[in-house]
């Protein structure tokens, strides 16, 4: 399904404040047969009505504009989905493996209840990740798996590594000690307006089970708010690969994969004769090793022009790794650096590199050095 359509911007309504306050008082005063001075108590108190008059004018292009797709916000944005079906996606809490180790082998079964808590290491139990279901561990062995859920919702309870999930806050009889095996992640704030924008626009294509791009894309993009992009390619006939990439350009763990091909591989969903596949975007990595300086016109402000472009780099990372297929461009990361204000920037690498629509690009260690003030 084809991006919007490049339509001109639309006003409902006028409200240039000038241009109405002017026409406004010509004809009050062509009417009246008055000239009003500045000062005189009917043109202030007409020029307050104007005001009103004005911001209803303001309010009424802005609703009217809630109507259509591009311009919809929050709740509106919310009701021009229930026409399609489409519902916000609620914010999601992460997820990971835990196993649980047994301090010595058993000869009867062994239970881990489910509601099990298990914090993080050295932190200050806020978050904490709970056993989605008991398990229970047979005899002989020494150790059960179960799938667990942060208590909190959001952002925060991604990025913990394998092992740093490791506190047990419920004690548990023969259980020696317990650790995530798998990247915490998945979790998601509620679904931004761009984000749910951008379903409700490819929500026609869900509507056909004959397998188009587009309708791989909503279901997957249904599973979990913490994506940000899906890759799509049929390599043989009847295959189709589903790559998800989530924000802040984080690679999904085996969860958020599985989650993914549950949704775009249901029966009514996807044509019966296609071969689907989920995977993890393949990673691009790239150095960004860069030099810049400042004018010494600028030393005054010197130290708020550095932190601009340390910024403008940082923005320039979460740019490149937001989007599969999005090819390396030094580019954008040096005018980025030159409208933050830098005078001089010697960027020695990245270089421009293609990157494959599976693909994303994610930078190693940074070297930014600040070569300090110049005149050149």
């Amino acid at each position: 399904m084809p991006a919007f359509i490049d339509l001109p911007k639309i006003q409902f309504t006028d409200y240039d404040v000038q241009s109405i306050l002017d026409k406004a008082l010509n004809s009050l005063q062509n009417k009246t047969g008055k000239v009003y001075s500045k000062a005189d108590p009917d043109r202030i108190l007409f020029l307050a009505l104007m005001d009103q008059i004005i911001q209803l004018r303001v309010l009424i292009d802005r609703e009217k504009k809630a109507d259509l797709l591009p311009y919809a916000r929050r709740v509106m944005l919310d009701y021009l989905g229930t026409l399609y079906g489409v519902v916000r996606l609620p914010a999601a809490a992460a997820t990971t493996q835990l196993r649980f180790n047994l301090s010595t082998q058993l000869s009867t079964a062994s239970t881990v209840p489910g509601g099990t808590r298990v914090g993080v290491q050295n932190g200050d139990g806020t978050i904490f990740f709970i056993t989605n279901q008991a398990i229970i561990i047979p005899p002989g062995a020494m150790f059960g798996m179960v799938e667990a859920t942060a208590n909190v919702t959001g952002e925060v309870g991604n990025g913990f590594t394998v092992g740093q999930v490791n506190t047990l806050m419920d004690p548990l009889a023969f259980v020696a000690n317990v650790t995530n095996t798998t990247l915490t992640g998945g979790g998601a704030e509620t679904e931004t307006d761009d984000a749910f924008r951008e379903r409700i626009r490819i929500a026609p294509e869900s509507f056909s089970t004959a397998g188009p791009r587009d309708a791989y894309i909503y279901w997957a993009k249904t599973a979990s708010a913490s994506i940000i992009d899906v890759g799509l390619d049929s390599p043989a006939p009847y295959e189709a690969v589903v790559v998800p990439l989530l924000t802040g350009g984080n690679i999904p763990g085996q969860e958020i994969l599985d989650a993914v091909y549950e949704s775009v591989s249901a029966r009514n969903r996807r044509p019966l004769t296609d071969l689907v596949k989920v995977q993890a975007p393949k990673e691009v990595s790239y150095d960004i090793d860069v030099t810049f300086y400042i004018s010494s016109a600028s030393t005054a402000e010197s130290e708020v022009i550095e932190a601009k472009i340390r910024t403008a780099i940082d923005d320039y990372r979460l740019w490149q790794k937001s989007r599969l297929g999005r090819d390396i461009n030094p580019t954008n990361l040096i005018g980025r650096m030159y409208a933050a204000g830098a005078l001089r920037v010697e960027a020695r690498s990245p270089v421009f590199t293609a990157v494959g629509k599976l693909e994303v690009a994610r930078e190693t260690a940074p070297n930014i050095i600040y070569g300090g003030l110049t005149d050149d």
